[in-house]
C-alpha cells in the first residue's frame, strides 16, 4: 500500500497515493491548501474528504471519452490523529 502524507498549514492529511484517475503518483504533484493536484493528467482531489474537483485536464471530446472509460472516482483518504507531535492513521490492511 502506497500512503500520501500531506501538510497545509497545521492540518495533516493521509490518502491513497496513487491517483484513481491513471495511477499517477499524488507525492510528485502539487498541493494547493488541501486539494493535490495529479502530475500526470492534473486531476485534482480534496484532501479533506477525497472529492474529486477535477478529473482530468482533458477538454471537449478528449474528456468525454475518457470518463466513458474511467469514470471518476474519488480519492480514499483516511482519518488521522495527532498525539504528541505524531501523526497516526488507522489504515486497512
Amino acid at each position: 500500500m502506497d500512503i500520501l502524507i500531506a501538510r497545509s498549514g497545521d492540518d495533516y492529511f493521509v490518502a491513497d497515493n496513487k491517483c484513481p484517475h491513471m495511477g499517477g503518483n499524488l507525492s510528485q504533484g502539487t498541493l494547493e491548501g488541501t486539494v493535490i493536484t495529479c502530475p500526470v493528467h492534473h486531476s485534482k482531489f480534496n484532501l479533506k474528504n477525497g472529492e474529486v474537483i477535477r478529473w482530468t485536464d482533458f477538454t471537449g471530446f478528449k474528456l468525454t471519452i475518457s470518463k466513458l472509460f474511467k469514470s471518476p472516482k474519488s480519492l480514499k483518504v483516511y482519518e488521522i490523529k495527532l498525539e504528541n507531535g505524531s501523526v497516526f492513521a488507522e489504515l486497512p490492511y
